[in-house]
């Protein structure tokens, strides 16, 4: 009965003791989660934080912070902060005072463990009446940096010989050095001539570079129509200047030829019209028979017999000697 009993008891020990290690394993199965009483108060109203799948025994902190808490705990109210502990269920409650942090909204109360597995949730908290502000950028964000030259690639048509806008290709190799990857990012591209501030336009890159990988970026630039002379292509992401090109655009001097042709056809043009209009205006006048014609209708009209008046002849005219005119014929 002895032997019998002792087995008895070592199968219940051994039992209970799978059930006690069963329990906080379900509990570590299960990630932690936070809960906040009022999603919006006022400053110095009480919150109450219920928690659950924490690890069984730790301490847990809690923290209302500003700026989402970019920048570690000093954004925070640590002096008005709250602790509890978690229960064998993994399970806590806690009250906190919801005290105006340090730093503008958006606001967050921030429940971390103490020790342990470093388990940490961020509850959002909108606090009537504190500043809001634009939350400065994380800590640890995508950084895009180039890995080699930028170039320039396409080249210019007929049509840009006559004043069409030039355009290229920006192309550069671009590689993340930073720990997140860089989704759709939206880039500043910006062209200036010669030493002018250059004029910057957002272009989105459809893609994705993932940490310590490289991709080809490739944007499309368009400068004005008949825009010429010494330019400069930058790339900028953020604030940071990432590549930039020189682009020398040649002269179109298809317009210079256009110019003249019109300084040449547009005077012959005007000259047409005014000359058209002239004789348009101008009173029209008999025209005057040719001398030549009056003298053959003369001759017709005097006959055969009769001699036609020229305008550049005059017949001589002859009379009969009268009866006391000497002569010399006969004259004795």
């Amino acid at each position: 009965m002895t032997g019998r009993s002792g087995a008895r008891a070592a199968a219940a020990a051994l039992t209970a003791g799978l059930l006690a290690a069963g329990s906080p394993a379900a509990a570590a199965d299960a990630p932690p989660a936070a809960q906040l009483s009022l999603r919006e108060a006022a400053p110095g109203t009480e919150l109450t934080v219920t928690g659950t799948g924490w690890r069984a025994g730790t301490l847990v902190m809690l923290l209302v912070c500003g700026q989402n808490m970019v920048g570690g705990t000093n954004s925070c109210a640590n002096a008005e902060g709250a602790a509890a502990s978690v229960g064998g269920d993994g399970r806590f409650t806690a009250r906190l005072a919801a005290a105006a942090p340090p730093k503008p909204c958006p606001c967050i109360v921030h429940v971390a463990s103490v020790g342990g597995d470093a388990a940490t949730v961020a509850l959002p908290l909108a606090l009537t009446g504190h500043p809001v502000a634009e939350p400065p950028p994380e800590q640890g964000a995508p950084r895009l940096a180039a890995l080699g030259p930028a170039r320039l690639e396409g080249g210019d048509g007929i049509l840009t010989r006559f004043g069409a806008p030039p355009s290229r290709t920006f192309t550069v190799t671009l590689g993340n050095t930073g720990p997140a990857p860089v989704v759709d990012p939206v880039f500043r591209l910006g062209t200036a001539r010669g030493v002018l501030a250059p004029q910057w336009e957002e272009v989105r890159w459809k893609g994705a570079v993932p940490p310590g990988g490289r991709a080809e970026v490739r944007l499309p630039v368009t400068l004005g129509a008949g825009a010429h002379g010494s330019h400069t292509v930058s790339l900028a992401y953020g604030e940071t200047v990432l590549a930039a090109r020189p682009w020398a655009v040649s002269r179109p001097y298809g317009v210079l030829l256009f110019r003249a042709l019109l300084l040449l056809v547009v005077p012959a043009g005007l000259f047409r019209a005014g000359m058209a209009l002239v004789d348009r205006i101008r009173p029209a006048t008999a025209p005057e028979a040719p001398a030549a014609q009056e003298a053959a209708e003369s001759a017709e009209a005097a006959g055969p017999g009769e001699a036609a008046d020229l305008p550049w002849f005059t017949a001589p005219q002859t009379s009969a000697p009268s009866a006391g005119s000497p002569t010399t014929k006969g004259h004795q």
